[in-house]
């Protein structure tokens, strides 16, 4: 707020000011007070006026100088009512009071949406949950029929269990923090899990893995990592050669990382799909060829991989291949018991 910009707000106040003090300075003359002392009380008012301005002008300029450089120091603005300060003045009280009912406001509306996110991740875990008994049951009854109709009803069954997992572990991800064990884990381990639960379409797919030695020990929660896993693997099926496919897992130390790298010779994406490939419902170019894409298991994998302290990278050309590399750091300050 510049001093010039203060008294042009008030610019018809000090015009109905002047416009008084010369009425007072002619009705002083009007009774033959002297010029001099007519003079005096003149200046002496206008003065009073234009020091009165100032003095508020300070005080206000100070106020919302201050108010303004702590808004600036916040990441999240919405908390200015936190570290904000009542005026002493009528206009800086007023919006004081305004701030803090609409803080009020919004912490409300705030409890409210998180009461309903509450109850609808509670919802979908339960219908997760209750969703696993007529799965069980189906695959219990393609067990005991063994026919060529039900192997193809079973490899359904096994891509609905994948989204299944997936609407459940979307529905945890923003609440990660409170459902995960960093612990020591092999990573081989969590590899073959995820090829395990994806062994009957490998095998349907005649996708062959090619795991090189890997020994390396992680700092993580192997559920998540897994989940990652199998997401990745998923995308290279769905996403295959027609003929001559091959899934690769090996991995490197550098420094104080571990970087576990899958590689498949699929079709690929083109430089475009690649730099929107993590973001969230973004299917591509092969989005448009295969109508099952969602964009959301890539996403999910970003988005797990942030919260727990691992780094993702993809790599891809259209017709040769995608590979998607890992990195886990293996400090181990990062064990908690």
């Amino acid at each position: 707020m510049s001093i010039i910009e203060f008294f042009k707000e008030r610019v018809i106040f000090l015009i109905i000011n002047i416009l008084i003090l010369v009425f007072t300075g002619v009705l002083l003359k009007a009774l033959k007070v002297n010029l001099y002392a007519i003079i005096f009380i003149v200046v002496i008012n206008f003065i009073g006026i234009i020091v009165l301005h100032i003095y508020e002008y300070i005080k206000k300029k100070k106020y919302y100088d201050e108010v303004l450089s702590n808004l600036k120091s916040l990441d999240k603005k919405y908390l200015i009512s936190e570290v904000m300060d009542e005026a002493d003045f009528l206009d800086g009280k007023i919006l004081y009071s305004i701030i803090q009912e609409t803080n009020k406001s919004m912490n409300d509306e705030i409890l409210k949406l998180k009461l309903n996110i509450g109850e609808y991740k509670e919802y979908i875990e339960l219908w997760v949950h209750e969703i696993k008994t007529p799965i069980s049951t189906c695959r219990l009854l393609i067990e005991n029929n063994d026919l060529p109709v039900t192997e193809s009803i079973g490899e359904e069954i096994e891509k609905v269990e994948n989204y299944i997992e997936q609407a459940l572990f979307y529905a945890r991800s923003n609440a990660l923090e409170k459902d995960y064990i960093i612990k020591e884990i092999k990573l081989i381990d969590c590899i073959k899990s995820s090829i395990k639960k994806n062994l009957n379409q490998l095998i349907e797919n005649k996708i062959k893995i090619d795991i090189t030695n890997i020994e390396d020990i992680i700092y993580s929660d192997s559920k998540w990592v897994e989940f990652i896993l199998n997401q990745i693997i998923s995308n290279s099926i769905k996403y295959r050669r027609e003929d001559n496919n091959i899934l690769k897992f090996y991995s490197e130390k550098i420094d104080e990382n571990i970087i576990l790298t899958i590689e498949d010779n699929g079709i690929g994406m083109d430089e475009k799909d690649v730099l929107k490939a993590f973001d969230k419902g973004y299917t591509g170019s092969n989005g448009r060829k295969f109508t099952k894409s969602t964009g959301i298991g890539l996403y999910l994998c970003n988005k797990l991989c942030e919260k727990l302290g691992l780094n993702i990278k993809l790599e891809s050309s259209l017709n040769e291949g995608t590979k998607v590399s890992i990195l886990f750091p293996i400090n181990k300050m990062m064990l908690f018991d």
